[in-house]
């Protein structure tokens, strides 16, 4: 294992072995990557997740092996050669491949045949000797042609399953077939969204994963018929190579059995591979870019504690209006009713000027949904001086709201209110309000209910996993959501501390989380240096630095003859410190090096700095565009075609990755990222099916 993992992914052996070793105690990968260096090598996060999915890869194909060898075993047909075979089949394909002939199944044709006695004659026949098969046959039934057909579904069924032959065959099916799509009779209109696909035709091979996943939907929903074509005559003839020997009346049969044997058993199971390989790469590929949309979103700038009024907007049923203190607390909440009048739109223009100044309000939050536009616009129109006014993006807020955290943190608040105060913590911490919501409602995928809804929730977990723990977890005001995903905590030991903080009030030091029920040393171990305490006694608390590599900053404040306060702070002091005098056996050059650059900014957030942004005013709806417009938007959503850009019109436009740049791009995430301001413009507008063109190119 260790050696296959290692050839894969051109890791040494021995990075590998102390990786998998580090998984098996229970260590996470943000854990790994961060605070044992010295142990993988540096191997970085995405190193570490390759080496654990590959050895549960190998787990899982082991233990298919040892399921598969007892099978022959009870079945009595487990012989020394048959064992070398399965033990040596690298592959799920060909461990099923060399079962396949002795796999228990239902009532074939084949099985048929040999209860009449028919095997024999079969054997005989595929020898392909000069003896006439009808005389061969006459031996068996009186029907010859009914011994002959019974033969020739034997020896069908025998060589569509020879390992090999398969193997072959499955080889040129992954290069040479092709997938055609239809539109299915009478659906022209109702799946005019499918129109590109109509009449479709290319290698399946070389079909990009979203388009793939688009006929697969297409066929789901009932708009294409879809079929895969696989090389026909290219098998044949391997096959014909392969069990052909001469040129008689049994060789006759043995074609003949051939021919049928692909059309009818081997040609189905190999499109049903391929189209299950498809499936498979296409998840694989939307999963990926579904997770780097989901870090880019969850990394977003936050604006950071500030005082937020933040509005839910709404038509006729008004809009929702909280105030937050810089923690994100609730204040107040009310609603007001901008669009239905200019009686109450001058009522609602006192109620928002008075909250500002009562509550000290430093920044407006306003959702991009159903009167969002509108909304921004009356807002700015009450020109409120100093005041920085933003659209957040509103996708899953509904669905937040209508949580079980949601009621835990507003019992007594309506879905509408929870909302409002969702829209203005985004803009406060994205990353602290998003990981409330599942993944998959945030709005930033196309496919996500369509790939493997397992294998999808493991990549997120992955992914928020690393970006919380990558910037770090304010003990004392965390949520429990939040906690959860630190490392080495989860649900239940983040519900502990909240508990723990309700009953004695903030923590004072790090070392007081081994005072949380259940929280022992080993979760101490992987979650401490991840929990940030903000003007703790202990300076280090604040810091990434590990507990367990205090002692080493220590040594270095008292070398200099200073307080580790003062390391902090001076860096001439921190520029006297020789790294090489504290290595030791546990502790190498990465992890002083890593300390080093905690010491010279602690705590600090690796996401960019808040930038304002507002749309182009007057540009409310798709009706508004013009094509040749230069607009500012946002980039929603980047697949491997291209990206999705809010221009302020209820409507996405996509940039196609050809209108990224000036130079030709392969992956658009080269040129652009979740959450970045860009300049675009319109190409193209089609009303009707609510698509909007755009472009980057100067």
């Amino acid at each position: 294992m260790i050696s296959r993992i290692s050839n894969s992914l051109s890791i040494s052996e021995n990075q590998v072995r102390k990786t998998i070793a580090l998984l098996d105690e229970g260590a996470t990968i943000p854990f790994i990557s961060r605070y044992r260096k010295e142990a993988t090598g540096s191997l970085d996060e995405v190193q570490v997740a390759a080496i654990r999915d590959l050895r549960d890869q190998y787990v899982e194909l082991e233990k298919r092996r040892e399921a598969i060898l007892k099978s022959l075993k009870e079945l009595e047909k487990l012989t020394p050669e048959l064992e070398k075979a399965v033990r040596g089949a690298e592959t799920l394909a060909k461990l099923e491949d060399i079962y396949l002939p002795y796999k228990p199944k239902r009532k074939t044709r084949a099985m048929a045949a040999r209860e009449k006695g028919l095997q024999e004659l079969a054997n005989q026949i595929r020898l392909q000797g000069l003896k006439d098969p009808e005389v061969l046959a006459a031996e068996y039934l009186d029907n010859v042609e009914e011994a002959l057909a019974g033969a020739r579904d034997i020896l069908a069924e025998e060589m569509m399953e020879t390992a090999e032959a398969r193997e072959e065959a499955r080889n040129l099916f992954t290069r040479k077939t092709t997938v055609k799509s239809s539109v299915a009779k009478g659906k022209k209109e109702e799946g005019i969204k499918y129109k590109d696909y109509f009449d479709w035709s290319e290698s399946l091979a070389q079909a990009p994963s979203h388009r793939i996943l688009a006929l697969f939907r297409g066929e789901n929903e009932g708009i294409l018929n879809l079929n895969l074509t696989g090389p026909d005559e290219d098998v044949l003839t391997k096959l014909e190579r392969r069990f052909l020997t001469g040129n008689n009346a049994c060789a006759k049969q043995v074609g003949l059995a051939i021919q049928d044997g692909y059309k009818r058993l081997l040609m189905p199971a190999m499109e049903t591979e391929m189209r299950a390989e498809a499936k498979k790469r296409a998840d694989e590929e939307a999963i990926r870019v579904f997770a780097e949309n989901i870090r880019q979103l969850l990394l977003a700038a936050p604006l950071g504690q500030k005082r937020v009024l933040a509005l839910d907007p709404g038509f006729r049923t008004g809009c929702k209006v909280v105030c937050l203190d810089e923690q994100g607390t609730l204040l107040a909440n009310t609603a007001v009713y901008p669009h239905t009048g200019p009686g109450q739109a001058a009522e609602a223009a006192q109620t928002i000027q008075a909250w500002v100044k009562q509550y000290k309000v430093q920044a407006i939050a306003i959702g991009n949904g159903t009167a969002g536009r509108e909304t921004e616009s009356f807002v700015r129109g009450l020109k409120l001086e100093g005041i920085t006014i933003i659209m957040v993006n509103e996708s899953g807020a509904s669905i937040y709201s209508a949580s079980e955290a949601a009621r835990d943190e507003f019992p007594d608040k309506d879905l509408t209110v929870r909302g409002a105060v969702s829209i203005g913590r985004r803009l406060m911490d994205p990353l602290a309000e998003l990981v409330k919501i599942d993944p998959k409602s945030i709005g930033v995928g196309q496919y996500q209910h369509d790939v493997d809804q397992k294998k999808l929730q493991a990549s997120l977990d992955d992914t928020v996993i690393s970006c919380v723990n990558s910037v770090g977890v304010e003990l004392n005001t965390a949520s429990k959501q939040i906690l959860s995903y630190v490392s080495g905590l989860g649900p239940q030991l983040a519900q502990n501390i909240i508990d723990y903080r309700t009953k004695n009030g903030p923590f004072i030091k790090r070392s007081d989380l081994k005072k949380v029920t259940r929280l022992g040393e080993k979760a101490f171990e992987q979650a401490a240096a991840f929990l940030r305490i903000r003007n703790a006694k202990n300076p280090l608390d604040a810091s990434a630095v590990h507990p367990e590599r205090y002692e080493i900053v220590e040594k270095m404040a008292k070398d200099l003859n200073c307080k580790v306060s003062d390391l902090l702070a001076n860096e001439s002091l921190r520029k006297q410190i020789r790294l090489s005098q504290y290595v030791s056996a546990e502790v190498g050059m990465p992890t002083l090096t890593d300390i080093m650059e905690e010491l010279a900014k602690p705590g600090r957030d690796p996401r960019e700095q808040f930038e304002a942004f507002e749309f182009t005013e007057g540009v409310n709806s798709i009706k508004d565009l013009r094509i040749g417009m230069m607009l500012p938007g946002i980039v929603t959503n980047i697949t491997n075609f291209g990206a999705f850009v809010d221009i302020g019109v209820h409507q996405d436009g996509l940039v196609h990755v050809s209108q990224l740049a000036d130079k030709f791009v392969k992956d658009p995430n080269e040129v652009v990222k979740v959450a970045q301001k860009v300049q675009v413009r319109v190409t193209e507008v089609d009303e009707v099916r609510k698509r909007i063109a755009l472009s980057m190119k100067k």
